[in-house]
């Protein structure tokens, strides 16, 4: 009975903290102007990458390909930039940006947009 009240709790705890946080809503577009319109593009779209904010810290899914992380400020100008390695689960962006920024994470030819704020 105690396995399955701590079991139940586990549960609970774990299940609360990961609901608590809402993936950042990203968009997907092709980003390679060389590749004709409506030719070539038999495959299924590609799905979004899953990408959680908590305070300064993007967290990713732990099987992930790697990116290329841009943050934009309100003039399309690039505050930050990384390269999100397959390895990583979490970034910290630093302390001092703050307000609301454009996020762009580019795989290949392929990109992904959204907004956070900080």
């Amino acid at each position: 009975m105690k396995k399955v009240i701590l079991i139940s709790f586990c549960v609970f705890a774990l299940c609360t903290t990961l609901c608590a946080w809402e993936p950042i809503p990203l968009m997907v577009c092709i980003d390679d102007n060389t590749m004709p319109i409506g030719h070539g593009h038999t495959k299924s779209p590609i799905a979004p990458p899953t990408v959680y904010l908590e305070d300064n810290t993007l967290s990713f899914a732990a099987d992930h390909p790697e990116y290329v992380l841009y943050i934009k400020d309100e003039d399309e100008e690039v505050v930050y930039s990384s390269v999100v390695t397959s390895a990583e689960t979490q970034v910290t962006l630093p302390t001092y940006l703050t307000g609301s920024y454009k996020i762009e994470l580019v795989m290949g030819n392929w990109l992904f947009t959204g907004y956070i704020t900080l």
